[in-house]
């Protein structure tokens, strides 16, 4: 028993070693300066960080003007939209991105999604982010919306919502039958 609990002890220490030399830090709100575009921000970003200058411009007028589509929002609350892992890939450079992500950002706190569930990562004009979270992701346009339920991808918006409006995709994706999702939980 001693020889047992020895080796649980060791591997157990190798284990979590191997994990703190495995674990990436990541670098939040990282904003450069370039050349052709100015300030740009770049891998991870909070939504605070759209509060400020110069994103500010665009980012609070998009945010307030935008009109919620309410039969929507009822809708993704209904689905609980808040069961679900978010991550969307953006840039501050494209025009795309300065209309889409301030109208998330809207119809996420209307249904009172948590923060701790959404990744935003702001990419170069290369769609490059210095995590390479894109390549993981088959991230070829921006911005592009992932929805994420058990680990697996249940839907994404790319670039422009078919729709027209973001939360009427994001209640197609929730309605899609995930049963195959579910099953492939359970192989």
């Amino acid at each position: 028993m001693k020889k047992f609990i020895t080796n649980l002890v060791a591997v157990s220490g190798l284990f979590l070693a191997t994990q703190q030399l495995s674990a990436q830090k990541v670098v939040v709100n990282r904003e450069v300066n370039t050349e052709k575009d100015g300030k740009m921000l770049l891998g991870h970003q909070l939504k605070e960080q759209f509060l400020k200058a110069p994103y500010a411009d665009w980012y609070v007028k998009e945010h307030d003007e935008y009109a919620l589509d309410q039969k929507a929002i009822s809708e993704l609350k209904k689905e609980r939209l808040g069961s679900y892992d978010i991550i969307v890939f953006m840039g501050t450079w494209c025009e795309d991105s300065h209309r889409d992500i301030p109208r998330l950002m809207k119809i996420l706190e209307e249904v009172g999604f948590p923060e701790s569930k959404l990744t935003i990562i702001a990419v170069n004009r290369k769609k490059e982010s210095p995590t390479g979270d894109e390549s993981l992701y088959n991230v070829q346009k921006v911005p592009t919306i992932i929805l994420k339920r058990y680990g697996k991808e249940a839907g994404r918006i790319i670039e422009m919502p078919t729709t027209g409006y973001i939360e009427r995709d994001m209640v197609e994706i929730l309605k899609k039958n995930d049963s195959s999702v579910i099953k492939d939980i359970f192989k």
